[in-house]
């Protein structure tokens, strides 16, 4: 594909129907249309977006199901991956529902996690990401992220930032829906401006690892 001309609604109505029958045969004989109406205009988007955020990731359709109760064996979306560092970055995907977009930084490690609770802590450094939290939220952005039901050792319940010690990965990410623009150019457009308000939060992140 030369260009981005924006994701088509067949694609949420491939997922739509993959979620009602997720099996190989449903797969092979749609094959074409996510080819066509996934995975190529999915390639397109990052291909656009790849000169002021770097080459992306295109997920895999298929789900690791090794380990899992659950063996259906396709992901009920398409997920795009920039990397700016160990699980951190930013994140495109399509679904049933839509668009949705997000940033920030998942699966980290114990020392990962150890150095943001001490950047959390650092009353400058905290009071930085509670300013960008807050202008995202704003804007529109869910806060997410694994989070501990207490405490984290060392950290008392009266911190002044204890809800954000309490996280373990720290996400924020929009739900777009299904808008007309969704199949046209615009839908780069969007995503290039979410990605953009995300990225005092990726940057906040990323310095933890210089």
């Amino acid at each position: 594909m030369t260009g981005f001309t924006g994701i088509p609604f067949a694609a949420l109505d491939f997922y739509e129907d993959l979620e009602a029958d997720n099996s190989k045969l449903w797969w092979s004989e749609h094959k074409e249309v996510y080819d066509s109406a996934v995975k190529g205009p999915m390639t397109a988007l990052l291909a656009t977006l790849e000169p002021e955020f770097g080459s992306a990731k295109v997920f895999r359709p298929y789900r690791d199901v090794r380990f899992s109760k659950d063996k259906t064996p396709y992901k009920t979306h398409q997920g795009g991956f920039v990397a700016r560092g160990d699980s951190l970055g930013f994140y495109v995907q399509i679904d049933p529902a839509g668009l949705f977009v997000a940033g920030g930084f998942y699966n980290s490690s114990t020392d990962g996690v150890a150095r943001y609770r001490r950047t959390v802590d650092d009353d400058v450094r905290g009071a930085e990401l509670e300013r960008i939290l807050a202008t995202l939220t704003k804007a529109g952005y869910e806060i997410g992220g694994d989070k501990l039901k207490t405490k984290p050792r060392g950290y008392e319940l009266d911190h002044p930032r204890i809800d954000l010690l309490r996280h373990k990965s720290l996400t924020a990410g929009k739900h777009f829906g299904s808008p007309a623009w969704l199949e046209t150019p615009k839908a780069a457009t969007k995503v290039r401006d979410a990605w953009r308000a995300l990225t005092p939060l990726v940057e906040w992140t990323a310095a933890l690892h210089t």
